[in-house]
Order: C-alpha cells, then structure tokens, then sequence
C-alpha cells in the first residue's frame, strides 16, 4: 500500500524539501529543551524530588515508547500534517479533525507562555524594558526568521540547541563539587524521608511537570515534508532526539537537587540559576554566563514551535479544515507565511490578555499551559489508536521504521497517556471543560463545513499562483 493520498493534496501547495538528518536531531531537541531549564521544579512542590523522580520516569519511558511507536507513523506518512495526516488514514475525517485540533491546542497555545518566559528574563537584563512588549518582540523576530525559509530556520534551531545543550552540560560541571545525595534524598518523597501512600497525590500531580520535559519533541512530523529523506533521518532523528532529552532531564534534575535545599528551588522558574547560585556564589562569572545563556534554551524551543504550528495550521488548511487562504505558501521563500502569522497572531493576543483573563484563580497563561498538555495527551492516544487500527486496516503499507516489541511498546505508550490524561481531568477539572467544551464547539464549525471541504485544495494552489 502507498502512503494515502486524496484528492485535496495531490495537487496542492508543496514545501521544499531541504532538512537534513542532524537540522532535524536540533528541531527535536530544540523544540523541548526549555523544559530543562524551567518548569520541572513546580512538580517537586507536590511530590519532593524522589516522589517527582519516579513521575519523571515513568513519563520518560511513556515518551520513549510512544515517540518508537510515532516514528513508523511518521515515515509510513510524512506528511506535514503528521498526526492529523495518520488519523486521517486510520480513521477518516472525524479522526482526523481529533487529532489537528488537539494538536494545534499543543503547538499554539504553548509559545505565549515561552515568549513571556524570554520577555521576563530580558526585563531581568533591562529592567526598563517591558517584558509583554519585548515577548511581542520575540514573535516578530522569529516569525520573520520562520518564514525566510525552512532551512535557514533549521539551522538557526541547530546552533540554539547545541548552546542550549552546551549551557547545561556547564550547569552540572560547575555545581558537580558541592552536589550531595544526602541533599537530593532528604525528604524527597512528598516532604518525608520513607516513601509512603501520602506520597502518591502528590506524584499524581505532578504529571504535568513532568510532560514539561518531553512536550512537543513529536513536532519533528510536522517537517517531515521538508526532510531530504524522511524513511530515514526522521527515525535517527527522533530516536537520538528522545536519548538526548531523558539524559539531560535526568541529569539537570539530579546536579539541581543534590546542590543544595532543593525546597529553595520549588515553585521558582529559575531553579538552575538559583541551584548554582548557593554553590559559586551570586557573583561568579559561571553563574552570569548561566543567566544570559539561559536565553538560548528558551528561544530554541520558542522558534522550533513556531516552525510546529505553522505546518499544523498550513496542513489543516491545505485539506479544508481551517480557511483556505492559510495554505498559502510565499511564492520566494516557500514556507507557509500566513500560517505562520495566523498562530503568531493568537500568541501576541494571549500575551496582551495574560493579566486581563483570569480562571481558576489563575491567569490565562497559566492556564493554556495547561490546555496545550491537554491536546497534547489527547494527541498521543489518537496517534497510538491510528497506529494499531492501520497495523489492523493496511497491513501492506510501505513502513520504512517498524516499532520494536510491537505490540507492547504502542500498548504502554497508550495506557500512559490515558493515565496521564485522566490524572489531568482529576486536577484541573475546570480547565478540561473548557478544553472539551472548545473542541466540542470546533467539531460543530467541522461538520458545519463538510461540504466547503470537498472542493479540493487545488483551488489554493490556483489562487497561489494567480491562475482561475
């Protein structure tokens, strides 16, 4: 069987295929490694560093097994849709309108935390600039980047991710001589010293701290039309890109932890400056060059998200499940522009609403975090689901990289995220209404528009180059 096809992107608009294996290890990387500078040590609040340890392992090996099993979908399908082109296959238009619509959740909804992230830490430097504005700045300057062109994108997400890597692996050099097990240890489980049932709501809870290391790694499918030579640099690039990430989550956590009172570090989102701080001293050069190289973590992960949602947004369009006009792709650099704009333009109008819009107590920010995990673990299921159904439908489908242990490796992957996804639902009850509630309003509008949709997309590609 050959990789499916329909009338909507025969004749559609095509992007350029240019990304090499190793640009597509640093989009990989690139798009997850600022969980490794922030975001983590919130877990620790609730669970202690043994307790978040254990959390952290266990979505550890639910991203290694899912991201084995994503990688036959991707190289069987390498479309720039990704999870919406294998539901799509596996399971129609219903399935696919599941699985684009949680995964834009994912990719547009988690830039405006990172921008306003790179905004804070630049007010840091200069205080007199506005934080809300410099994140806007961030927007503008990538999307321009994104939309120059792919390949210059992808290796300017190459030289931020071997920096980001790079300032990490300095972290735990320079915190290494002051670094006690007896520190990371102590009252590690929850707040105890002995692991006891008291310990597990707290590791329960902190699920979705420890999402925040892996979130987004599976944004590699959405380039894979513009790999070289997807069958193969996808699955080395994925495969690498999973080892790279535990490695360094493991051992950023750890260094951290074992350098001090890691109750200090809870609840903080510097804890990597803040952990070093207590061993060289506030006024180290190693601890400045760690402030302001922390900024290429961040903007490595903030520009690779971008080039993420663009090509949801684009493939989305291109088969007539968003407007049409977002297929577009620019006539000279051949990336999809107004797709790249379209989700900019949600972020910059979250980042103005951040302190306007409150729910639960928290702001809007905080609160599209935690809808971005929501279409995230909605996506691994559907993904895993796509994943038996065409082993079971299309058992002749050309697929270059087959997951190993198959069935055991889906099969875990899937029970992890349904686990997740329902410790998600018990902890954030109302922003999961709000989720479903949006999903349940964008399938209306999706079966509203099914007759729209089966025009095919070589309309857009006639109004792209001007033709009737």
């Amino acid at each position: 069987m050959t990789i499916p096809t329909t009338a909507n992107t025969a004749k559609a608009p095509a992007l350029k295929q240019t990304l090499g294996t190793l640009q597509l290890w640093g989009i990989a990387v690139g798009l997850v490694i600022s969980g490794e500078y922030f975001g983590w040590s919130y877990g620790w609040a609730s669970a202690g560093t043994l307790g978040f340890t254990v959390t952290a392992l266990f979505i550890a090996l639910m991203y290694t097994c899912f991201i084995f099993s994503f990688t036959e979908l991707t190289t069987a399908i390498p479309q720039a849709g990704g999870p919406f082109a294998y539901s799509k296959a596996a399971f129609g238009p219903g399935g696919a309108y599941l699985a684009g619509a949680a995964t834009l959740f994912e990719f547009v909804f988690a830039p405006p935390a990172i921008a306003l992230a790179i905004g804070a830490y630049l007010n840091v430097q200069f205080p007199a600039l506005d934080p809300k504005l410099a994140s806007v700045g961030a927007y503008l300057v990538f999307m321009t980047l994104n939309i120059a062109g792919v390949q210059l994108a992808a290796s300017f997400e190459l030289l931020m991710t071997v920096l980001a890597i790079g300032e990490l692996l300095v972290f735990m050099g320079v915190v290494a001589p002051g670094f006690s097990m007896a520190n990371f240890v102590r009252g590690g489980w929850a707040g105890q010293d002995e692991f006891g049932a008291a310990a597990i709501p707290g590791m329960l809870a902190a699920v979705p701290f420890a999402i925040w290391f892996f979130l987004a790694i599976e944004g590699v499918a959405m380039a894979a039309e513009e790999a070289k030579n997807p069958r193969r640099s996808i699955p080395i690039a994925y495969v690498s890109g999973i080892l790279t990430l535990v490695a360094l989550a493991i051992g950023v956590m750890v260094f951290a932890g074992g350098a001090g009172d890691w109750t200090r570090l809870a609840n903080i989102n510097d804890p990597l400056p803040q952990a070093m701080k207590g061993i060289v001293g506030a006024d180290s050069n190693w601890l400045h060059m760690l402030v302001w190289l922390g900024l290429f973590g961040l903007v490595a992960s903030f520009h690779g998200i971008i080039l993420g949602y663009s090509r949801q947004i684009f493939a989305l369009a291109r088969e007539g499940f968003l407007p049409r006009f977002l297929a577009r792709i620019h006539p000279r650099f051949r990336t999809p522009h107004r797709a790249i704009l379209a989700g900019g333009a949600v972020g910059i109008a979250a980042i103005f609403s951040d302190s306007l819009i409150t729910f639960g107590g928290q702001t809007l920010t905080a609160n599209i975090v935690t809808l971005s995990v929501f279409g995230a673990i909605t996506m691994y299921i559907v993904s895993m689901l796509s994943l038996f159904k065409l082993r079971r439908t299309a058992p002749s489908m050309a697929r270059p990289f087959r997951t190993p242990l198959y069935p055991w490796l889906p099969g875990f992957a899937l029970f992890a995220a349904v686990v997740c996804l329902v410790t998600m639902v018990y902890y954030n009850f109302l922003i999961f209404c709000v989720y479903a509630a949006l999903l349940a309003l964008g399938y209306l509008v999706f079966l509203l528009g099914r007759g729209k949709r089966a025009l095919p997309a070589a309309a857009a590609y006639n109004d792209e180059k001007g033709m009737p």
